[in-house]
């Protein structure tokens, strides 16, 4: 069965390479694209889709979220700046019509396994410390990788942004002890390399039938 996928922020740098991902999956199908000139609700009658990749911008990707559920399709979030409040209420949503979400703060494998070594790393290590470096454009600070990071150690973790032109994406999580350092790190080159993940997030979120928060908690 061919899942049916609309594209909300298709036209930004990461919306653009999800339609193209999509479209080359053979278990998607690509049944229109969203921008912020369109109508979401009327794109969500016409063509009916079972999933909603969200790339927007902070300030709208609630709403957008919201729409998305209230119309039955599936949000696959990779916008950063939803509150724990927010990720609340689209869990409730979501569990109100047995309805599959998803909130990925990285779509990238190898950040996934970051965090999950960070994890694993923090109960043999009492202090850490998070910088998370990332280009000139990104508006929101710290990063959603950063705070799903300093979640899964389970501490109040200090995170360190760094914005700068030559940047992509890229995280380091420092953990001391007498003596000695560890530093588990991941570098972004290349923003296709969150495209697996995005289709992994399309093919599994249908089978959700509540909201989650981490590409960790499909795999």
């Amino acid at each position: 069965m061919v899942t049916r996928v609309l594209v909300t922020g298709a036209h930004g740098k990461m919306g653009t390479l999800s339609v193209d991902a999509i479209q080359q999956a053979p278990t998607l199908e690509l049944v229109g694209t969203c921008s912020s000139a369109d109508n979401l609700s009327e794109l969500l009658i016409t063509h009916q889709p079972d999933v909603v990749v969200d790339f927007t911008l902070p300030h709208c990707v609630f709403d957008i979220a919201k729409t998305c559920i209230e119309h039955n399709a599936c949000p696959v979030i990779g916008t950063s700046g939803l509150t724990d409040t927010q990720l609340d209420e689209l869990k409730t949503r979501c569990d109100a019509k047995k309805l599959g979400g998803l909130f990925a703060p990285n779509f990238s494998l190898g950040a996934v396994l970051m965090m999950t070594y960070a994890q694993d790393a923090a109960t043999y290590f009492k202090h850490a410390e998070i910088i998370e470096l990332h280009h000139d454009k990104k508006v929101d600070a710290p990063s959603g990788t950063a705070v799903h990071t300093r979640n899964k150690i389970g501490r109040d973790t200090p995170i360190h942004s760094v914005r700068l032109p030559g940047l992509l994406a890229h995280q380091e999580v420092i953990f001391g002890a007498p003596g000695e350092t560890l530093t588990i790190r991941h570098d972004a080159l290349d923003r296709k390399c969150m495209m697996p993940g995005v289709v992994l997030a399309c093919e599994k979120v249908i089978q959700l039938k509540t909201f989650v928060v981490g590409l960790d908690a499909i795999l």
